[in-house]
């Protein structure tokens, strides 16, 4: 391998790896650095937001499925209940998932969350109510996306014990039985 090379050629989805990164970098940066060149505080909540919003959606419906194999979404039945539906890949190609994609993912979700905390901290002590709420915005979405995707591996991690478990149990059955029908 060239030393040369460019660090993403470790990663076997760069471009799905790039805008998982870019929008979270984007959105804080664009609050941190906002202050710096305006003074209209719509502004700054509506940019942040947008690309909160923006990689939100990128994570939930297309990193979360290209880079670690998991697609989550939650529905609202008839009776007003909250339902959460999972999406995973079978066993194998989860195990075949590239390790530093789920590596980037997963650090990547849980650092702008940590991130937005230390900025919203950094609002209640300043005394800023209104970015206080900008951040609470763009927090709760990155939440829920660490929420989702947690429950969604869970659950996908009880799938695969149920499966293995369903078929060592079929396969104890079938061969008690073939026992039995050679006697």
């Amino acid at each position: 391998m060239d030393p040369v090379q460019a660090p993403t050629e470790n990663y076997s989805n760069p471009k799905t790896c790039f805008f998982h990164v870019f929008f979270k970098g984007a959105a804080l940066a664009f609050y941190i650095l906002s202050a710096l060149f305006f003074d209209n505080f719509v502004i700054i909540f509506v940019v942040t937001v947008l690309l909160a919003a923006l990689d939100f959606w990128v994570v939930k419906n297309v990193s979360g499925r290209i880079l670690v194999g998991l697609r989550w979404w939650n529905e609202i039945n008839d009776l007003g209940e909250s339902i959460w539906k999972f999406e995973s890949l079978d066993p194998e190609s989860l195990a075949r998932m590239n390790k530093k994609d789920s590596w980037l993912f997963w650090w990547s979700l849980y650092l702008t969350a940590a991130a937005w905390i230390i900025l919203g901290i950094f609002s209640l002590i300043r005394f800023q109510a209104d970015y206080l709420l900008v951040v609470a915005v763009c927090l709760s979405l990155s939440i829920a996306n660490i929420v989702g995707f947690t429950k969604c591996r869970k659950d996908a991690k009880k799938q695969f014990q149920q499966f293995a478990t369903q078929t060592l149990t079929s396969q104890f059955t079938s061969t008690i039985q073939s026992a039995f029908s050679v006697v």
